[in-house]
């Protein structure tokens, strides 16, 4: 064994040269440097700086320089996309707008060069509370599903979806969520207000799924996955259903899976918990544990609401599940701000909201994330239970207007630069005032996302391999470096 050091000393040689090479061939010199911004300050938004950035030989930094350290060798999860949800209510608002308005709207999120580039769309099974009405796609005590018909659909969800799929081409990704099954089928015989999934129907439920599925594929919208429940733990004033860990445990084992297995959909994407971030370790253990039910796992799903009872957000919870299950993926399903106040339309936590999640659940190792309404109208609903909300766009239905808040230009600073099938690279801040993530891209292209929350501007050095470009955060901002 000693002698084989000797025996290949021509390949010993190649590779320790490969290695040699590698370890010094990323230089900001060669590269070219965009750097984008949005910015309280000024009417910077997603904006193209004009100024010319100069590489400068950096070799050590001191503690007193502020820096963002870059180690592109340095991988970690695959990146799936970003999105937004197409709910009956968005897809209701639109509708009320003028055509070239729904145009615009759609090109803005969807478009990769005109927009932001959304490659995921979120919508539900059933109505949720952002509905007009409350409905399901079948007839009451109809246990074999012989009057499943998504008619209800096609009025205003389906086309939106299917304007949307046109703008994402390839990039287009649609799953679904269920906020409650028929009210027949529950403990508490209403949609509304918790209850739960009598066993009698765990199967009938499951069915329901592949009904769902493969109606919507007959209209063409593939479907690329489903949540098994949205917020299962909350009992809500609308539509919403109970399930503990080991019941959708079980239902997942026993019947979601095999179903989708039977029914030759073993290709859909199955998310597990699909709510706030305080309890996901204990429903994603319980789940994960139990190699049966896990095998039907692709990820599990979190909201950003563990801040109800006045907790700061659990991101340590997202990182735990990442480590002790790194082979399930990990995806954000819903966020937004709640009780609408018009008057707030311009405040610009709203953006930095978005940008200090995002940062913080792709550090912890998530893979994908999805807002929810992507439109809402002048009073942040329609919602059949007044539970108005912010969206990053809004349209007004009695004059057209729209209103592109902050949030959407935050969002569009990871979305239209970072794309599926990027990876995570190690991103490193040396002050807690500049946050910061950062990606490459299929085509090599390194992006890098540096947010300040704070209201003082700071001049830091983006580092990469002993040279670095000075670059200045402006005070409440954004912004995207793109190094190609």
């Amino acid at each position: 064994m000693k002698k084989s050091h000797i025996k290949y000393p021509i390949i010993a040689s190649l590779l320790f040269s490969y290695l040699t090479v590698n370890a010094q061939d990323y230089k900001l010199s060669n590269k070219k440097i965009e750097i984008y911004t949005t910015a309280k300050k000024g009417n910077q938004r997603i904006t193209k700086s004009a100024d010319k950035v100069t590489v400068k030989k950096f070799p050590q930094p001191k503690e007193t320089d502020i820096a963002i350290f870059i180690d592109p060798k340095r991988k970690f999860q695959k990146f799936e996309g970003i999105g937004g949800a197409i709910t009956d209510a968005s897809a209701e608002v639109l509708a009320k707008l003028p055509k070239k308005t729904q145009q615009e709207i759609i090109k803005a999120y969807y478009n990769e060069k005109e927009g932001i580039g959304y490659s995921l769309i979120r919508t539900t099974i059933n109505s949720s509370d952002f509905s007009s009405d409350t409905y399901t796609y079948v007839k009451d005590n109809d246990k074999d599903l012989k009057s499943f018909d998504i008619s209800h659909d096609l009025n205003f969800k389906v086309p939106m979806i299917k304007m949307a799929k046109a703008e994402m081409k390839d990039n287009y990704r649609l799953y679904a969520s269920p906020w409650s099954p028929p009210a027949w089928m529950k403990t508490n015989n209403s949609m509304l207000k918790g209850g739960s999934l009598k066993p009698e129907y765990y199967q009938t439920w499951a069915n329901y799924f592949v009904k769902f599925i493969e109606n919507y594929e007959k209209i063409g919208l593939p479907i690329w996955g489903v949540t098994v429940q949205n917020e299962p733990m909350a009992t809500q004033t609308w539509e919403s259903c109970i399930y503990t860990a080991e019941e959708e445990r079980d239902f997942l084992k026993n019947n979601l899976g095999p179903t989708f297995y039977k029914n030759n959909l073993k290709d859909k994407k199955i998310i597990v918990w699909d709510h706030n971030r305080d309890l996901i370790y204990q429903r994603a253990s319980t789940i994960l544990n139990d190699a049966e039910a896990a095998k039907y796992v692709w990820g599990v799903g979190f909201h950003w609401y563990e801040t109800w009872n006045g907790s700061a957000n659990l991101f340590n919870n997202v990182a735990l599940t990442h480590d002790a299950f790194p082979n399930v993926n990990l995806i954000f399903t819903e966020g937004c701000k709640e009780q609408f106040d018009p008057n707030q339309m311009d405040n610009w936590s709203l953006g930095e909201k978005y940008g200090y999640n995002m940062i913080n659940d792709f550090n912890s190792g998530t893979v994908a994330w999805t807002d929810w309404n992507v439109l809402l109208d002048q009073n942040g609903g329609p919602n059949h239970v007044g539970n108005f909300c912010f969206a990053p766009v809004h349209g007004n239905t009695t004059n057209g207007n729209v209103t592109y808040t902050n949030s959407y230009y935050y969002i569009g600073q990871f979305s239209k630069f970072i794309r599926p099938g990027a990876q995570r690279i190690a991103a490193s801040s040396n002050r807690s005032d500049l946050m910061t993530t950062s990606f490459v891209n299929k085509d090599g292209k390194v992006v890098v996302v540096v947010m300040n929350q704070t209201d003082n501007p700071y001049n830091y050095n983006l580092w990469i391999e002993g040279e670095a470009v000075e670059i200045k955060a402006e005070e409440h901002s954004i912004s995207t470096i793109v190094i190609s």
